[in-house]
């Protein structure tokens, strides 16, 4: 029987999702946990990979198991009891055998937090900047960048990847009490194209590139062109979506 894992983690201290052999990640640890409370070695298979020191407010994995769980709850509780209290499990779902943790995903919400004051309670989870914006630069940009689905310029450069296509659904700069958060979801998303991105937009609303520089930027599908990639800190994957049909 195939289960979906539903969980949240702080990246901080972690090398990223994917299993590393001289390096502790989030994946490894999940199995690890899983195993000991199933009497059984486990092996899960994420919805994707998000690097060293990126967070997720949601993330979700599939494993299999020959038994049915009859008590997911209580699943959840030795998990969490297992787990350091920067991995949180808070939910175990059975779907239908096929189901699959990447590849069903409709889309993915991602969010880049951004202060405007040092704050030491947020400092971990956020990118502090001490020079002000143009917000109706960003603004503009924003539009700019959703007519578009060639993300190549924002892409991490020499990797096996030869699709850059990814369908933009929402995309928003919201302005909170601390600073700003960068939203934006889309069907699929390229290696270290969000830090890119706002990496980008923050240029444009400093006034060191400008809007007609972004058009360039985007057509040249060259990520030399593009601006700097912001820290990992501040990036969250916020949310999956899946068709309900896969949920059994």
């Amino acid at each position: 029987m195939r289960y979906f894992l539903f969980f949240s983690y702080n990246g901080k201290s972690y090398h990223g999702w994917q299993k590393q052999k001289k390096s502790v990640t989030i994946q490894q640890k999940v199995e690890e946990s899983l195993s000991i409370a199933l009497k059984q070695k486990i092996e899960v298979v994420g919805a994707g990979r998000t690097d060293s020191g990126v967070h997720a407010k949601q993330m979700v994995a599939h494993f299999d198991f020959d038994v049915k769980i009859e008590n997911s709850k209580n699943l959840v509780y030795k998990l969490n009891q297992l787990l350091f209290n920067d991995i949180s499990v808070k939910s175990i779902k059975l779907v239908k055998q096929d189901a699959h943790a990447r590849y069903d995903a409709i889309s993915r919400t991602y969010e880049y937090h951004i202060t405007r004051e040092k704050d030491v309670f947020l400092n971990e989870l956020s990118y502090y900047i001490n020079f002000s914006l143009k917000i109706e630069k960003i603004s503009k940009a924003i539009e700019m960048l959703s007519s578009y689905n060639d993300f190549k310029s924002f892409s991490k450069s020499k990797t096996d990847v030869t699709n850059y296509i990814c369908e933009i659904i929402d995309i928003k700069w919201l302005e909170s009490d601390q600073g700003y958060v960068f939203i934006i979801t889309a069907n699929r998303f390229l290696r270290n194209m969000i830090r890119a991105i706002v990496g980008t937009l923050l240029d444009i609303g400093s006034g060191k590139t400008s809007l007609d520089d972004l058009v360039n930027i985007i057509e040249s599908k060259n990520r030399s062109m593009a601006g700097y990639s912001v820290p990992a800190k501040g990036l969250f994957l916020a949310k999956i979506n899946y068709p309900d049909k896969i949920f059994l």
